[in-house]
């Protein structure tokens, strides 16, 4: 018998730590479906207090207890929490109350620190490297390419272009990304223009039946989508990887944030967004 819960997110900010501290514990729990609720810019006590009743409604309508995530930073707001009908589940408390022990020293309790504009340069940089993304994606452009800290290569439909944003947008490390055509694949030769590059490249592949799966969705006519032009293309490209010894990951079975982490880990590229 399936379990479901109504899980709340609420934050004193966008909301997005909530969710995604929430989200990963939530992942561990398979046989459980999940509504999930986000309540962000929970900043005064009349706010905190509705959600208290909306919550405790939740309960009463339910008959089970919500789940409820919470980044909120003041002692204020977060105590109008404690009475309420869910389970509780306190980040800051959780996490913060051992650093001051340990660091003996009190928390500023500063709202909006986790995501907010304290190192304007780290946000320009994400900015510069996002625009950066979208003037050299898929191969439209390789001016620039002295400029990138990773070229991603893969045939179409790989992730290229997703992961080179959420690289941009995360971690303001500029990418680019380029597509290897049929005849690079046929010749099993580096493109000429990636030569001068070639220890920025990193390949991106994946499986063939979740690239038919993926090329289906987008066109399912013509050559495009066939198992044979895909086993074809697929082959291609990781031979054309092992060959100049260009590092590479498939990309069946991960999330962009993974592939991300995968291509930092294994370039040595600075995560310079993050705290």
């Amino acid at each position: 018998m399936t379990n479901r819960r109504t899980v709340f997110f609420v934050s004193d900010q966008t909301g997005v730590t909530a969710e995604t501290l929430g989200r990963s514990l939530l992942t561990q729990f398979e046989s459980n479906e999940f509504d999930l609720v986000t309540v962000p810019f929970i900043d005064t006590v009349d706010k905190a207090d509705a959600v208290v009743r909306r919550i405790n409604a939740t309960a009463a309508e339910q008959g089970t207890r919500p789940l409820v995530f919470s980044t909120l930073v003041q002692d204020e707001l977060r105590a109008r929490f404690i009475p309420v009908a869910g389970l509780f589940l306190d980040f800051f408390e959780a996490f913060l109350s051992p650093l001051e022990r340990e660091l003996q020293t009190r928390s500023s309790h500063t709202i909006g620190r986790a995501h907010g504009m304290k190192d304007s340069g780290a946000y320009d940089r994400r900015i510069d490297a996002t625009n950066f993304a979208l003037r050299n994606d898929d191969g439209s452009r390789t001016a620039d390419y002295e400029t990138a800290d990773v070229i991603l290569i893969g045939v179409s439909r790989t992730g290229k272009t997703p992961t080179c944003l959420y690289l941009a947008l995360a971690y303001g490390v500029f990418a680019a990304n380029y597509p290897l055509s049929e005849d690079d694949l046929e010749s099993g030769n580096l493109p000429r223009l990636l030569e001068p590059f070639r220890a920025k490249l990193y390949g991106l592949t994946i499986s063939p039946d979740r690239l038919q799966q993926i090329r289906r969705e987008r066109r399912s006519v013509g050559r495009y989508a066939s198992a044979e032009q895909v086993r074809f293309e697929l082959r291609g490209a990781e031979g054309l990887f092992r060959r100049y010894q260009i590092p590479f990951v498939d990309t069946s079975s991960f999330s962009i944030e993974e592939i991300a982490s995968t291509i930092l880990s294994g370039t040595g590229i600075e995560r310079r967004s993050r705290p």
